[in-house]
């Protein structure tokens, strides 16, 4: 099987940040808003049902570990989780921080105005953020065996 790849569409819109035990983490580009994406390296996966169980129970953790983490070091109001995939089918889940002053509170972030990119500074910061609080995180679980990684059981 060849090496995994994110769909072209997660690869133009997002930054990568780090591989978690299932996951690609990706960031999204736009400033106004922390949001990560996290994409479970499956090839022709567009469902979570379509996963086994033991890599549904490992993107729930790794999504939800990474969310409170992000939540926690940036001070959100909240925290969306999503898996949406109406424009890209390959399965990924987002993992957005929300504030009450921010652009599209109490809306979601979907649509919302123009995306405002990271400038290299601001982008090599958040990097350095989301991998300091990554490090902190209990995000094993039973192992994922290749296998696995190339399935889309």
């Amino acid at each position: 099987m060849p090496d995994f790849e994110p769909d072209a569409r997660l690869v133009a819109d997002t930054y990568p940040i780090t591989e978690l035990p299932l996951c690609q983490l990706r960031l999204m580009d736009d400033a106004r808003f922390p949001w990560l994406v996290l994409v479970p390296r499956r090839h022709e996966v567009s469902e979570v049902f379509e996963l086994d169980e033991r890599a549904q129970r490992q993107l729930w953790r790794e999504a939800t570990a990474v969310g409170r983490a992000l939540l926690q070091a940036l001070e959100g109001d909240k925290l969306n989780i999503a898996s949406l995939g109406n424009v890209v089918a390959q399965l990924h889940v987002h993992a957005v921080v929300r504030r009450r002053e921010d652009a599209a509170w109490p809306a979601p972030v979907w649509g919302h105005g123009r995306a405002e990119p990271y400038d290299l500074d601001a982008l090599a910061d958040m990097r350095a953020r989301i991998l300091a609080e990554l490090e902190r995180l209990p995000l094993e679980c039973e192992p994922l065996d290749s296998g696995d990684q190339d399935s889309g059981e």
